[in-house]
């Protein structure tokens, strides 16, 4: 099942906070022209969305899927997140009356924890060591055990996920950039913004690059997977045949970049760094290059972390 516009727009209509997801600006990037003189960096500011991230868009477009179908019979909306996407299924949840639990690394970052407890919201922890992919395995074990009690989302799995980027977060680029890109640069958490957006790029333009920006396994990128380890879990959703080329990026690296946007007025958080690092990558050997990437969220979300010390 495709989740029909009429199901969003009638949402829209009758709660009109979610009428603010999406339609963010694209943000001309210069922060590295002097390096770069002939270098174009936009940016999607997905920060600006009012869960404060890029997955307002995927869990708005899965939730409406959910009220379409009428398939919670009772239960508790279930998910693991390594955060943002919890925000934004707590936040669009309380909007649409869902009762919502989240299975969520024990390291995500207090401001994210407290956002989703803030939306009433019930949050279950595990290992940090063990990463995202407890989370993800302890939620589908709740959601096998207990099926009466949940309904597992699941949005590493979700069609509705990438279709919210493919629909929405891909028009609103060739737009806003006339289409004159020559590079797309994101990174993986379920894989929907990068497989959406770039399977629409791709029908627009086939010679755009689509560039993912890989972390490293630890301590890693808070958002982004480490696929490169041989028991990481993929994103079903992810569509790797999209990729044109990998670039590694660490977090010391995404975090000078987050600093050096700060010091120049955009307070965004590590992924968004990463991109930003790996769009330099880029440039070092294609320095007329007209690159789109994303800024995911607010650097507020990392006060607790070592971000900004």
């Amino acid at each position: 099942m495709t989740t029909k516009t009429d199901i969003l727009h009638d949402l829209t209509r009758r709660i009109p906070a979610l009428g603010l997801i999406g339609n963010t600006p694209l943000l001309e990037v210069n922060v590295l022209e002097q390096r770069f003189p002939a270098l174009s960096i936009k940016a999607k500011a997905e920060w600006m969305n009012p869960g404060g991230s890029i997955k307002d868009r995927a869990v708005f477009r899965m939730l409406a899927r959910v009220v379409e179908g009428d398939s919670l019979n009772g239960r508790r909306i279930l998910d693991s997140t390594s955060g943002n996407s919890g925000i934004a299924y707590a936040m669009i949840g309380a909007a649409l009356g869902l009762p919502v639990t989240l299975v969520v690394p024990g390291n995500a970052s207090k401001e994210r924890q407290r956002r989703i407890k803030a939306h009433g919201a019930e949050l279950i922890l595990t290992d940090p060591i063990l990463g995202y992919d407890e989370a993800m395995r302890q939620a589908h074990e709740l959601a096998d055990v207990y099926p009466e009690k949940y309904l597992l989302v699941d949005q590493y799995a979700n069609d509705a996920n990438w279709q919210a980027h493919y629909h929405g977060t891909a028009e609103e680029i060739l737009r806003q950039s006339n289409g004159e890109i020559t590079h797309f640069i994101a990174g993986v958490g379920t894989g929907g913004t990068l497989t959406g957006i770039a399977k629409r790029l791709k029908e627009y333009d086939p010679s755009i690059k689509i560039v993912q920006a890989m972390p490293d396994d630890f301590p890693g990128i808070e958002g982004l997977k480490p696929l490169r380890a041989p028991d990481a879990i993929r994103p079903q959703i992810f569509n790797e045949v999209l990729v044109d080329e990998v670039v590694d990026v660490n977090i010391d690296e995404a975090a000078d970049h987050c600093q050096l946007l700060a010091r120049n007025g955009v307070f965004v958080g590590q992924s968004s760094g990463a991109n930003l690092a790996v769009a330099a990558k880029v440039a070092e050997r294609e320095p007329n290059a007209k690159i789109v990437t994303i800024f995911a969220d607010t650097g507020e979300r990392y006060y607790s972390t070592s971000l900004w010390d």
